[in-house]
């Protein structure tokens, strides 16, 4: 009987939430649903130094604005829990303890102090198969002075015993082959001195006793595969090992290396899903959240950094992106990030979005700059009239601001230099055509039927006009922008400004 698809994401809570992460996150999404499998959350805390404040709880949210609910997580318990690793520490020890025991692993009671005197000693040392012989472990002592250090508490750590002079090969669902050489692997701690499992033990155990199927991760952790791959045999699960799918990095704009926060903070853009605040230093990392991304486009975006579904489509629904799907789309190659080509895909979804949907959206923009918006029916008029021209959510304030507040200045340098008494005379007339229920294309023909009248060319007077109703050179059609604001605003703006320009 064919596995059921079992994926998990397994972030640890030590922060925000790369870009990188939530892309994992991602395609551990699609192939779940695609497949009608099941998407888990295992928060994989197992490092307690690095944990931070809050990281878990930032996690859950940004799956959720991201539209990526999981199935099973701490929120929402199944039947696999506890879904953080620190919950399931009773756990792993047996597993250590049988590795010793089959000769897979071994106990090392090196010092802090002893391990640093190694590495000034040896440059670049490892604790492995060239130098497991001179340390101090249960390899090296006797089966008294183990016992004896054991009986009196004696700091310790787990490593697992690589072979010699095996290769370990398997298959990767994006790559293909895979080989390593186990003399080139060192021999890495499984169970820390305070009991608690690093990451390849807890990963190996905890994906076998959730039943993983498939185990989709960033290629920075292939190094870490022939260790996984020899635990998940060691343990004698050879059988149930989940299939390997190490995805290409995201790497920086110009493709020389992965990227980085500290490159977005460079380069001037965010790489973090949400704003994180760290709880600590009280420093702020900005998010594609709050710089104004729907949600739908930062999913869209991710999904098509390494993978494509081999036509020319580059918009992608949620539902969309799992009905396409498939790990054979994913590249081996590296994905280069491109802020450009990440706010295009913003535009579009904006363009694309109804007004009625973008509508919470821009009252929040509004609402975060002081400003409280209810009148829902002018508002989605508003959105409807401005939304091909914002690139980012924060980009409805400021193209839109005139629609609720009259401008405070004006370029008067695009005016000025070549207004008259007869423009004034022009626009006096034309406040007099103005009433409600007239359409753009009403309002449009008065005012070039008038223009001939006063001896003017339409273009002549039409900057002068948006720049009364808007301040300056931008905005939608200024005859949709007149209908918007109504006849009595319209008018109240052309004798203000007429005041400024004379």
């Amino acid at each position: 009987m064919e596995k059921k698809v079992r994926v998990r994401f397994a972030p640890s809570p030590t922060g925000g939430l790369h870009l990188g992460g939530v892309r994992t996150a991602l395609f551990n999404y699609l192939f779940a649903k695609k497949h009608n499998g099941t998407f888990i959350l295992r928060i994989e805390d197992t490092d307690q130094t690095r944990f931070v404040e809050g990281a878990e709880e930032y996690i859950v949210s940004c799956l959720k604005w991201c539209g990526m609910v999981p199935d099973e997580s701490p929120e929402q318990e199944g039947n696999f829990g506890p879904y953080r690793q620190s919950e399931r520490k009773a756990t792993y020890k047996q597993y250590a303890d049988q590795l010793i025991a089959d000769g897979y692993a071994y106990y090392a009671f090196d010092t802090p102090e002893e391990l640093d005197a190694k590495r000034k000693q040896i440059p670049n040392f490892t604790y492995g198969l060239a130098t497991r012989g001179d340390m101090r472990n249960s390899l090296t002592l006797s089966e008294a002075e183990v016992d004896a250090l054991l009986a009196s508490n004696t700091p310790h750590v787990v490593r697992i015993k690589m072979p010699e002079n095996e290769v370990v090969s398997f298959t990767d669902l994006i790559r293909g082959h895979v080989s390593f050489e186990t003399n080139l692997v060192d021999d890495k701690v499984l169970l820390k001195a305070d009991g608690m499992p690093t990451y390849h033990l807890a990963v190996v155990a905890d994906d076998k006793a959730m039943e993983i199927s498939h185990v989709f991760r960033g290629e920075e952790w292939l190094p870490s595969a022939p260790i996984h791959i020899l635990l998940w045999r060691y343990l004698g699960w050879d059988d149930e090992m989940p299939q390997w799918v190490h995805l290409p990095l995201i790497l920086k704009p110009d493709g020389n290396g992965k990227l980085s926060k500290r490159d977005g903070d460079r380069l001037g853009f965010p790489v973090y899903a949400q704003n994180w605040t760290d709880p600590k230093t009280g420093d702020l990392t900005k998010g594609f959240k709050e710089l104004g991304f729907m949600p739908e486009a930062f999913v869209n975006l991710l999904a098509m950094l390494g993978w494509n579904d081999g036509t020319d489509q580059e918009i992608f629904a949620l539902n969309e992106l799992i009905e396409k799907f498939s790990i054979e789309r994913i590249s081996k190659a590296g994905a280069k990030f491109d802020f450009e080509k990440a706010k295009w895909y913003n535009h579009e979804w904006i363009k694309h979005t109804t007004s009625k949907v973008l509508l919470p959206f821009v009252k929040e923009e509004f609402k975060a700059q002081g400003t409280v918006l209810n009148d829902d029916n002018y508002l989605e008029r508003v959105v409807d009239l401005i939304k091909d021209r914002c690139t980012l959510l924060t980009d409805f304030v400021t193209q839109s601001i005139y629609f609720f507040t009259a401008p405070e200045g004006y370029d008067l340098d695009a005016v000025k230099p070549k207004w008259t008494a007869e423009k004034t005379a022009f626009f006096e007339s034309y406040a007099l055509e103005l009433k409600d229920g007239l359409t753009g294309i009403e309002l449009e023909e008065k005012f070039k039927l008038l223009a001939a009248a006063h001896n003017f060319k339409p273009g002549e007077l039409m900057l002068p006009f948006r720049i009364m109703l808007v301040g300056g050179k931008f905005g939608p059609g200024v005859f949709d922008i007149a209908v918007a604001l109504g006849a009595d605003e319209t008018l109240k703006r052309i004798q203000k400004a007429i005041a400024a320009f004379n």
